[in-house]
């Protein structure tokens, strides 16, 4: 379980970052976004299992899950507005 938390929080920055080298491409730059989404909300997932499983205090999740509530709000944000963060070329 640790392992999969370490992958699908590090894909959140990853994904993020590759979403930031297409933003001359709208559509390219919110699929980056909506799968950073994903990873962000797979980390919720696997923070509920280690939980339930008593591997992680209730209060430590609780504060992490929380944060990617945060993050998932801001990309969601940026996929609904791509316009505003769109590089513009030159003509």
């Amino acid at each position: 379980m640790t392992d999969q938390i370490r992958r699908s929080s590090r894909s959140v920055p990853t994904n993020i970052s590759e979403a930031s080298r297409k933003r001359r491409y709208v559509a390219a730059f919110v699929s980056k976004l909506n799968d950073a989404e994903g990873e962000a909300a797979e980390t919720q997932t696997w923070l509920e299992c280690a939980v339930r499983c008593e591997y992680v205090d209730r209060e430590k999740a609780k504060i992490l899950f929380l944060e990617y509530e945060e993050i998932i709000s801001m990309l969601v944000s940026m996929a609904n507005n791509p316009e505003k963060w769109i590089l513009k070329l030159p003509k």
